[in-house]
């Protein structure tokens, strides 16, 4: 076994690396801690990884370390997508900044290098909390250090340092009890060391891919393929869940329910005895068949939508990053760079569904980045809205707590234009924020006064459960509806609109104004009407507001002011 590697054998530890997180990239995503249908973690990593893979795909068999370290950490640094994906990038940028300058990476090298990516990853986070990737990265920078001048080979150093690295993992439950009550490990951590395990595999010499499958085909052609396997998909979403009876439901009533079903879609299974009727859909209208099934029995429960169309595109395209590239390039190719004069000030807002989308070019977004949960735009298409955008100044509204360090690093990496990250962690912060600029203040004045008025608006989401599981003390079944505030769980239960109220009734206090209901992508308005004017009922001195929303996997996003 070789004592050092050169750029050659790099290159090929890296791309393994990103094909093991590739193919693990939904396992690790099932680690989120909340038990919702958005886990992203793994698609985040995934997705920065397979960026800078890509870069070094196209570089000859001949390059040198410095060409090297220079695509693995570009590639990172503007792929990266999501907190997990942004610590990653720092960890890829710390290691190539150690090893650049050599020709080959020996075990005092590896233990620098380790060192400098950990050191760098944890000055890019403001509040480093223990108990994640973080962690994990530490711990193996400490271990490498301790023991590297005892190896000659890097495939038995390497060996050492990872098996470390998953004890660290293992103990990340008791640092964070968060994780502990919901029974995970760190999904980051965890998707670090899928990514070593991969460029392990290549330095024992075993056979693994060490060629990136996807780099032959163009993202054009990825995309393509993959609208046209969807194109087929008459109803996209697989809806499931049972109804709760009173009483027996008689033929015909279960006839005429069968029959609104078909109405909305295909693929229809009704199963009923005498206490509830198991049902099974595929159809555009979700929220539709669940305010059907509501009208017909007690209550609902083990409700599940998954969209089909995602589930598709994911079996037909292993590089989930190529297509993602081709829908930013085709959304900025219709928003060319602007001439002329900057304007003085610009904002971008991120956010999904068409309905938020309207809402904040009509408050003054000038650029609306796509994505949100299931999808954190990357600090690439960041960078790619502030060019677009033609401003002085650029305030940037993230809306989410995952993606403001992309945005922070868009920032960083972008000198020529003034990037202000305003940190909204919520859509409803997003709008709260944006209508808290005031022409006439400094760039600085603004950034204060936007920041602050986020302490004004309480959030909630409500979307159902994928797992059981327990946090905060609550248990939670697979398929609850789970209402979610700003820090943590605040109702569960069967019925949707049941657990809108209570979750509404937690975050009303004597100073709310105004309560808005945005509607999601599977919601009809009559069915968000009539939790309006359940909501309006409840408070009847508090201002109701209805809009569309259209944002996928949240059945509801309410602001509380």
């Amino acid at each position: 076994m070789s004592r050092a590697i050169d750029a050659g054998m790099l290159k090929k530890c890296f791309i393994a690396g990103a094909n093991n997180l590739e193919k693990n990239k939904e396992y690790i995503n099932e680690l989120n801690v909340f038990p919702v249908p958005d886990g992203d973690t793994g698609t985040n990593m995934s997705m920065t990884i397979m960026t800078a893979a890509r870069a070094l795909s196209e570089l000859g068999d001949d390059t040198d370390m410095k060409t090297l370290a220079k695509a693995m950490a570009g590639g990172s640094l503007r792929g990266a997508r999501g907190n997990s994906g942004v610590i990653m990038s720092q960890l890829i940028r710390g290691f190539c900044k150690a090893v650049e300058n050599n020709d080959q990476i020996d075990p005092a090298l590896a233990a620098a290098a380790f060192r400098r990516g950990a050191e760098t990853a944890y000055k890019a986070v403001m509040k480093p909390k223990e108990g994640t990737i973080l962690t994990v990265a530490k711990g193996m920078a400490d271990r490498i250090g301790e023991i590297a001048e005892g190896y000659d080979s890097m495939a038995e150093l390497m060996e050492a340092v990872i098996e470390h690295g998953d004890a660290v993992l293992e103990q990340t439950p008791e640092m964070l009890p968060v994780l502990k009550e919901a029974g995970v490990v760190d999904s980051g951590g965890q998707g670090l060391m899928v990514f070593l395990k991969g460029a392990l595999a290549v330095l024992q010499g075993k056979e693994v891919d060490t060629v990136l499958e996807t780099a032959a085909a163009s993202p054009a052609q990825s995309a393509e393929r993959a609208r046209i396997s969807t194109d087929d998909i008459k109803f996209g979403y697989c809806t499931e869940f049972i109804v709760n009876l009173n009483e027996p439901l008689s033929q015909e009533k279960l006839d005429e329910f069968k029959g609104f079903l078909e109405s909305i879609g295909d693929s229809v299974v009704c199963v009923a005895d005498d206490d509830l009727v198991k049902v099974h859909v595929h159809t555009n209208h979700p929220g539709q068949a669940f305010e059907k099934g509501i009208e017909i029995g007690a209550s609902l429960s083990r409700m599940k939508v998954d969209n089909m169309r995602e589930e598709h595109e994911e079996k037909l395209i292993r590089n989930a990053s190529a297509a993602a590239a081709v829908k930013d390039k085709e959304e900025t190719d219709v928003r060319p760079v602007k001439d002329g004069p900057k304007k003085p000030a610009a904002f971008i807002s991120v956010c999904s569904g068409e309905g938020l989308k309207k809402i904040f070019e009509g408050l003054g977004a000038d650029y609306v980045i796509g994505g949100g949960q299931t999808m954190n735009p990357s600090t690439d298409d960041i960078l790619t809205a502030v060019d677009s955008v033609h401003a002085e100044t650029v305030f940037v509204l993230p809306n989410n707590k995952n993606i403001i360090l992309a945005a922070e690093q868009a920032a960083r990496i972008n000198t020529d234009v003034r990037i202000l990250v305003v940190p909204t962690k919520t859509i409803p912060q997003g709008i709260t924020a944006l209508i808290n600029y005031t022409e006439g203040l400094s760039d600085e004045e603004n950034l204060e006064a936007m920041s602050a008025s986020i302490s004004e608006v309480k959030s909630g989401e409500l979307t159902y459960a994928v797992r059981n599981t327990m946090i905060d003390g609550v248990e939670i079944r697979e398929g609850n509806i789970m209402g979610i505030g700003d820090r943590g769980i605040l109702a569960v239960g069967e019925v949707l609109n049941d657990t809108a109220l209570e979750m509404i009734e937690k975050m009303v206090d004597d100073c709310t104004s105004i309560i808005t209901v945005y509607a999601g992508e599977g919601i009809d308005d009559s069915s968000a009407g009539m939790l309006c004017d359940s909501i309006r009922s409840a408070y009847p001195d508090i201002d109701v507001d209805c809009e569309r929303g259209d944002q996928p996997v949240y059945y509801y996003i309410i602001s509380v002011e």
